[in-house]
C-alpha cells in the first residue's frame, strides 16, 4: 500500500494503524500449514503402495500392501467368512457404482434400438422361430 504522506489516515474496518501490519514479506499465519504436509490420503496412498514379503505357492515375491489385502479378502470370502464376503460385494458395488454412466440419458436406447427390440419383442410373443 502507497504511504500516506499527509498523516491523515483514517483508522477503522479494513485500514488498520499503520504499526500493526503485517511487514513485507511477513507471512499472516506463521506457523500455519509447514511445506510438504501430507494430508490423510496421500498417507494411505503411500501407505498402501509400500512392497511386502509374501509367501505364495511355497515361493516369495514382493508385492504392494494393497495387492495383499485385496487377495487376503477374497481368499477370506473364498472360504465363506460372511463378514469378508459382505464386505467384498460393497466395496464391488461402490466400483460397479463409479463406473456405471454418470446420467441416465447416456444409459436410454434411441429411437432405432427402441424399434429394433419392439420388433424382437413382438417376434418372441407370437412365438415365431
Amino acid at each position: 500500500m502507497p504511504r500516506d504522506k499527509t498523516g491523515d489516515y483514517g483508522v477503522g474496518y479494513g485500514r488498520p494503524p499503520r504499526h500493526t501490519r503485517f511487514a513485507k514479506g511477513q507471512s499472516g499465519n506463521p506457523r500455519g500449514r509447514p511445506c510438504g504436509a501430507k494430508n490423510f490420503t496421500t498417507l494411505l496412498e503411500e501407505a498402501l503402495d509400500e512392497a511386502v514379503t509374501v509367501t505364495e505357492n511355497g515361493g516369495r515375491r514382493k508385492v504392494s500392501k494393497r495387492r495383499a489385502i485385496v487377495t487376503q479378502l477374497v481368499n477370506r470370502s473364498a472360504t465363506a467368512d460372511f463378514r469378508a464376503t459382505k464386505l467384498l460385494f460393497d466395496i464391488m458395488r461402490e466400483n460397479e457404482r463409479r463406473t456405471e454412466p454418470a446420467s441416465p440419458e447416456t444409459a436410454e436406447f434411441s429411437e432405432a434400438e427402441e424399434k429394433v427390440l419392439e420388433q424382437i419383442r413382438a417376434r418372441f410373443s407370437k412365438g415365431e422361430p
